[in-house]
C-alpha cells in the first residue's frame, strides 16, 4: 500500500516547490523592492544574501512539510494506512 503513495509525494512536491516560489516572491517583495540576491550577485552584502537564503529555505521546507503531512492524512483516509511512522521515535 505504501508504494501507492509514491506518485501522490512526487505531485505534492512539485506543487509544493511551486507553491513555495510564489510564497517566497511574495514575502521578498515585502522585503525589498529587488530581486532576492544570490551568492553570485557581487554587489550585495552578506547579509542580505543569508537572508534571502534563510527565507527561502524556511518557506521552502515549511511549505513541502505541510503539503506532504496534509497527502498523507488524506492518503491514511482513503485507504486507512499510513505513510510513514506513525511517530517520531520509531526506527
Amino acid at each position: 500500500m505504501k508504494l501507492l503513495f509514491i506518485p501522490i509525494s512526487v505531485i505534492g512536491g512539485l506543487l509544493s516547490g511551486f507553491l513555495a516560489k510564489k510564497l517566497f516572491e511574495h514575502a521578498w517583495s515585502v522585503v525589498d523592492h529587488e530581486e532576492p540576491p544570490k551568492p553570485g550577485h557581487h554587489q550585495v552584502s552578506v547579509g542580505k544574501v543569508a537572508v534571502a537564503a534563510a527565507l527561502e529555505g524556511a518557506i521552502f521546507k515549511g511549505t513541502r512539510a505541510v503539503i506532504d503531512h496534509k497527502s498523507r492524512e488524506a492518503f491514511a483516509s482513503a485507504t486507512g494506512t499510513w505513510p510513514g511512522k506513525e511517530r517520531p521515535d520509531e526506527e
